[in-house]
């Protein structure tokens, strides 16, 4: 199951979003004008690949509010699987949700989502399009409820319990939001972002902590980004956040009663203060590569957000003010 059904179904549009919808705009010209109709279209010799790049243009143009050509895509593909067809279904009511004028719009097709479920509690796609929903319309408490019950029918579902984590940090319950990303990783356990996200969550709730309780948080928290940067060597977001907790990290262990090394349990043991320094000075090294190679338009460089560079070269001139000091 692709990610986007539990994506909002409408959000700003990124520049690899634009250029896919321009891409697909031409891709839908040059296809055929005819498809069999269903069930004759099984039949015919077609790729698979071919039914995702129509998912995948279809899910573009809604970004970028071209209805027309996304209207152009869904059409294709109930004439390719069938009405009933679960995952038609479901992009159907992504389109709806795209193009509803008012919260009323979107409250009708809440209701359709309710009747689908109430047909078939067994249809997947559509009940992670209803969370989706219950959260866009800010029914928070209801899209908790919603995604708790699909993990529940299906605990390796990687998509709902990543969801679920993003719920309850809204709510601000990190607990909770750290054993659903834990979930996430057993299911993906090379997933690098997962990691830093989990990282992250780490961070905040150390940043509630204090003393030892907050330096133990902030360890845990440099753990899982050193892990998605061990998989992913020029993951941008893992940097940044290996560098952010190693700033914080360091002050705290060179406090005279920290117990840096001298647990007996290993994951719990606060690391030395020269091997977080170690590490922080390769954050900034990786940091200032990533953004010199990002500005010089080098080709494989330039995928990164611009939000995320504007904050690593924020992040890298804060700490060199800091020296300067």
């Amino acid at each position: 199951m692709s990610l986007t059904l539990l994506q909002p179904a409408t959000s700003t549009s990124p520049p690899s979003a634009i250029s896919l919808s321009r891409a697909g705009t031409n891709f839908i010209k040059s296809q055929s004008t005819y498809t069999l109709p269903w069930p004759l279209s099984l039949l015919a010799n077609e790729s698979q690949e071919k039914w995702q790049i129509y998912e995948n243009v279809f899910l573009a143009c809604l970004r970028t509010g071209d209805h027309q050509s996304a209207s152009r895509c869904l059409e294709k593909l109930v004439d390719r699987f069938g009405k009933s067809n679960e995952r038609v279904i479901a992009l159907r009511g992504l389109f709806q949700e795209a193009t509803a004028a008012d919260d009323a719009a979107l409250g009708e097709v809440l209701k359709q989502y309710d009747q689908f479920i109430v047909d078939d509690p067994t249809v997947f796609p559509i009940r992670k399009r209803r969370a989706a929903l219950l959260r866009s319309m800010g029914k928070l408490n209801e899209a908790v409820v919603a995604l708790t019950e699909l993990v529940d029918v299906s605990p390796t579902d990687a998509e709902s319990w990543a969801e679920l984590a993003d719920c309850y940090l809204t709510k601000g319950s990190f607990e909770q939001a750290v054993f659903c990303l834990e979930e996430v990783l057993l299911v993906t356990p090379n997933a690098w972002n997962m990691h830093a996200r989990l990282g992250e969550v780490l961070f905040l709730r150390a940043n509630d902590a204090e003393g030892a309780e907050k330096a133990q948080g902030l360890a845990e928290a440099m753990r899982r980004f050193c892990r998605s940067v061990e998989l992913c060597d020029d993951y941008l977001r893992g940097y940044y956040g290996l560098k952010l907790s190693t700033n914080r990290l360091i002050p705290l262990l060179s406090i005279p009663n920290s117990k840096s090394g001298k647990s007996t349990d290993t994951a719990s043991a606060l690391p030395s203060q020269a091997t977080v320094q170690k590490l922080n000075q390769l954050a900034t090294l990786k940091l200032g590569d990533i953004l010199r190679r990002s500005k010089g338009d080098q080709k494989t460089w330039d995928g990164y957000s611009e939000a995320e560079l504007i904050a690593a070269k924020e992040l890298l001139d804060r700490d060199s003010d800091d020296v300067a000091r």
